[in-house]
């Protein structure tokens, strides 16, 4: 598995579990490695700070565009892989789009539901045809 591809997991993992426990991701990252003789690849960080800086605008989008979900229906790995998703679509130009649809689809594979990769790659890629408008209006 590449290192990003793995920082992806460890990124969906740590804003899970943050999400179970009512903690920030940073503070569960910080807490993984504190008691252990984890490292966190640097990428992780990058990703978790992303997506807690651009969460509102994250969720809005997911909202508005995932048809007939809520994202309190959603399966919370799915919701996970999809910030991740967003987040490199519009705010990583490091990452080329197909890259940021394809690894969020793969994690849904691995982690969710059979319908999962579908959803997540339809919403995804509705997200990245309208990413033109998307990235204008942030200025």
């Amino acid at each position: 598995m590449a290192k990003r591809s793995k920082a992806r997991r460890r990124a969906l993992e740590v804003l899970f579990e943050a999400e179970q426990r009512g903690m920030a991701p940073d503070e569960v990252l910080a807490a993984r490695t504190q008691h252990s003789d984890l490292t966190a690849n640097e990428y992780v960080s990058h990703i978790l700070a992303g997506v807690a800086e651009h969460r509102e605008q994250i969720d809005e989008l997911l909202s508005t565009y995932a048809r007939g979900w809520t994202l309190e229906r959603m399966p919370r790995v799915d919701v996970m892989a999809l910030r991740i998703g967003v987040w490199e679509l519009l705010h990583n130009s490091e990452i080329p789009d197909g890259v940021a649809v394809a690894e969020a689809v793969a994690l849904v594979r691995q982690l969710s539901t059979d319908e999962s990769p579908q959803f997540v790659n339809g919403l995804l890629g509705r997200i990245q045809q309208l990413k033109p408008t998307l990235v204008d209006d942030e200025g």
